[in-house]
Order: C-alpha cells, then structure tokens, then sequence
C-alpha cells in the first residue's frame, strides 16, 4: 500500500503511544484544527472529519462488517464496509482505501466519491457523540477479504431485502442507516435498479 506524507508520520513503530489526532472542521468542511481521536467523541462531541465506505460484489450486494468487540467504539454492531477518520492533511479518499485495506485485507477494485453528510449521533450504550462531517465512498470488491480480527468481528454480503430484514434483528452502528441514505444514489447508480437500493 503506498505511503503517502500524511500516513507516513502515523506508520512507525510507535504508533500505540503516540495519540490518535483526528481534523476538527466547521460546517462547511473547512479544516479547523486538530482534537485526539477520544476527545473529540467524548459529549458534547467536537464536529470532525470521518469518512464511511459502501463496497458491493458483482451481485450488488452490500459488504457488512461486524465491528470487533474489543473496540471502543461502537463494539459489536454491523455496520457499513468501513469507516473511520482520515489523519489531518489526509485526504479522505486515501483514507478510505488505506482503512478498507487494514480492516477488511482488501483494496477496492473501484472506489467513488458519493458526497457528504453531517450529522450528530450519540451512543447511548458509550456516552460518546459522533458529530461527523462525512465523506462517503461507494465501489466494488473482487476479491477475498482476510479481515484483521482486531478490528472486525464478521462479514456479510447482502442484498437489500436481506439488510432489511438483518436491520430489525441485529443492532447496527448510530451512525448507519444516516450514511447509507445520503449515498444511496451513488448506490442506485453503482448497482442498477435490479439490485433494489
């Protein structure tokens, strides 16, 4: 995976003692500051940059992750493919193909801008707040995902009725069903109408 000047100070050695530092924005986008990656989630939340990533198989279905139980966020709901937060000066497309690759194993065989979204969700079972300006990313995977299990705990492929009927079942991420319909039209376009998205 190529290393980029913003990755490249994130990727030594040393990366579990130095703090996580996440772009504090305004609500127009516009870079801000900077705000550890904690901080910036604990109430009332600090408006920052993430990014959610939306990947489909050649049968437009849908790649869920289950996140892993060990994370502080969010631990064991399904969510999107991925999501997370580029490093400042980071470019969000970069920072989803570099996530999509550490999470999931895998790099996107296409991978397109859907637009944005803000929003401000808080998660009750965490005290935390995600107040987001969000970059959303759709594309295709097409081949297998070897998924670190740190951070994933399962995968799915689904369809829409499938993630409809999943969605009332099982307990999704806060922030889910908020990215997944601000990009459902670059889904629509990506998949076809025969998918049903």
């Amino acid at each position: 995976m190529p290393i980029t000047p913003a990755t490249e100070t994130h990727s030594s050695t040393n990366d579990a003692a130095q703090a996580i530092l996440l772009e504090l924005v305004d609500e127009k986008g516009v870079t801000i500051g900077t705000a550890e990656k904690l901080a910036a989630h604990q109430a009332p939340g600090q408006l920052h940059r993430a990014f959610s990533v939306f990947l489909f198989d050649e049968q437009g279905r849908l790649l869920l992750q289950q996140r892993a139980l060990g994370k502080y966020h969010s631990p064991g709901v399904w969510s999107n493919t991925c999501c997370g937060h580029p490093y400042p000066g980071e470019a969000p497309f970069a920072a989803a193909a570099r996530r999509t690759y550490e999470e999931l194993g895998v790099s996107p065989s296409l991978l397109a801008e859907a637009g944005t979204v803000r929003y401000n969700h808080p998660d009750p079972a965490s005290g935390l707040v995600e107040q987001e300006f969000n970059h959303l990313f759709v594309g295709l995977v097409q081949t297998p995902l070897t998924p670190d299990p740190e951070e994933v705990a399962e995968t799915a492929f689904v369809t829409a009725q499938e993630l409809a009927e999943r969605h009332a079942r099982d307990t999704f991420s806060a922030w889910f069903m908020t990215v997944l319909d601000a990009a459902r039209p670059a889904v629509r376009e990506l998949t076809g109408p025969a998918a049903g998205w």
